[in-house]
């Protein structure tokens, strides 16, 4: 069976699989497969970059160093807002809200006795031999797993967690794991290190996007993102038991089992960021898996990293989503909350309120600061303004704040270790209040046609075939 056949034979089985929104995506035109050869070593990496708005890119035929790895690669399937509303069934302006309610009513798993991801085992893999493992940035110091989504849980507390992080091959089954000290999994790591074990863990590849954006999730410690996922699947999620207990999704393409130890260190080297330069973060810890197992027909997903859509959208569209959870509370005329492309998903905000009262924008500004310390900038606007759309809000700023009046700087806030512009540890912060203001001008009415017009206007464009 070849790759294209794999995702048609997963049409109508199980909507759960990342081979579904797959076959969604070829139905609509929006899935390429490239039947080239392609090299693991830059060439996929540069394909997805060329192309990285464009449609998903299933590889058929790709070759390492060695030859010919039989597994293909697809890439770049969640680089737009559409993509990310269509694979939760729901549209972008309702994405957060079914986020929202996915978070606050997760469902409980489904457990199966077996699942396609556990057709084929392999012990003690050779990560490289068994996987095609791409290199994507010329500086970075070898090849990278950037989909795998990490199931973790400690063994005393019962605090499972859900996350994505990086690996890097090192040879034979080890593997250098990216992961901030403050993410939950390093917490963890270090609470098994501290009664002298290693944390169990299975990191989890080709997985349906409900299961990549709660990973993605900024939740409490013990709060586990994988009933999340079945939350917005609107079903409870399918698992499967690791040989050491652990939940994986029954669904996904491959699951590498081993354990993370926190006393194993490895100097990373130059890594590429969501900003889309090079960090070089120091020491990090290490992974040893003692089993592959996965799908007789696997596909291999791949995420291009640094500045690219999928990467930046993957943290922004969650990131925006815990943020509305957050500030709420504090801020109740909040509408929608937006972290898009052009801050990377992660180091710009815009925070939409209904009929805010003096002094919410300000407000908002502290609130969303205070959630996520990556935002450096926060733009705050009417709910007439979508913020996901980068020229509405900046017209917002051109049309209604006035610099010297609504610009807020606080100088010197301690900055993330992955800011690009931090200085001794600190950074700036920005607020901007482009928010309607009535002593500005008594009259915001936008000038267009009547709403007759518009509405024939609609009709002859949509017999033109043209809206």
């Amino acid at each position: 069976m070849n790759g294209m056949d794999a995702i048609s034979s997963e049409i109508g089985h199980s909507p759960q699989s990342m081979r579904a929104f797959l076959s969604a995506l070829r139905a609509a035109g929006e899935l390429v497969s490239i039947a080239q050869p392609v090299r693991l070593d830059y060439e996929i990496a540069a394909c997805l970059a060329e192309i990285d708005r464009g449609p998903a890119l299933h590889f058929t035929n790709v070759g390492g160093s060695s030859g010919a790895i039989p597994m293909p690669v697809v890439g770049n399937l969640l680089n737009s807002l559409l993509r990310f509303a269509a694979a939760l069934n729901t549209t972008i302006e309702q994405m957060q809200a079914a986020l929202l309610a996915a978070i606050e009513k997760p469902l409980p798993h489904r457990v199966l006795s077996s699942g396609p991801c556990q057709d084929v085992v392999v012990k003690n893999p050779a990560l490289t031999d068994e996987l095609p493992i791409p290199r994507f940035f010329e500086k970075e110091g070898g090849p990278y797993i950037t989909a795998g989504c990490i199931v973790a849980r400690d063994k005393v507390s019962g605090h499972t967690n859900l996350s994505i992080a990086r690996l890097m091959p090192l040879g034979g089954s080890r593997a250098f794991v990216g992961i901030a000290p403050n993410h939950h999994l390093a917490i963890l790591a270090r609470a098994a290190q501290a009664r002298g074990e290693k944390l169990d863990i299975a990191v989890c590849i080709g997985n349906h996007p409900a299961v990549l954006l709660a990973a993605c999730l900024y939740l409490g410690l013990g709060e586990d993102e994988l009933p999340v996922a079945g939350g917005l699947l609107g079903e409870s999620l399918d698992v499967v038991r690791t040989d050491s207990d652990l939940l994986v999704p029954a669904h996904c393409e491959c699951v590498l089992e081993g354990v993370l130890d926190a006393g194993e260190l490895f100097m990373e080297g130059p890594v590429s960021e969501f900003h889309g330069m090079y960090e070089n973060y120091g020491t990090g810890i290490v992974a040893t898996f003692s089993r592959l197992t996965r799908r007789r027909d696997a596909l291999f997903q791949v995420i291009l990293p640094g500045y690219h859509p999928e990467h930046c959208l993957l943290g922004g569209v969650a990131i925006a989503a815990g943020l509305m959870r957050a500030i709420r509370g504090a801020v109740p005329s909040v509408a929608s909350i937006a972290v898009g492309v052009g801050g990377a998903g992660r180091l710009h905000a815009v925070v939409a309120l209904r009929t805010p009262r003096a002094g919410e924008a300000q407000k908002a500004m502290f609130a969303v600061w205070a959630a996520v310390n990556l935002i450096k900038q926060v733009t705050v606007v009417d709910d007439d303004i979508d913020p996901w759309d980068p020229v509405q809000v900046e017209w917002a700023r051109a049309t209604r704040s006035k610099p010297e009046r609504d610009f807020i700087i606080v100088p010197g806030v301690r900055a993330d270790r992955s800011e690009p512009l931090d200085q001794n540890g600190t950074i700036g912060k920005l607020g901007i209040d482009a928010i309607r203001k009535p002593e500005d001008r008594p009259d915001w009415e936008l000038a267009q046609p009547p709403q007759t017009a518009r509405m024939r206007a609609c009709e002859i464009l949509s017999e033109n075939q043209l809206a």
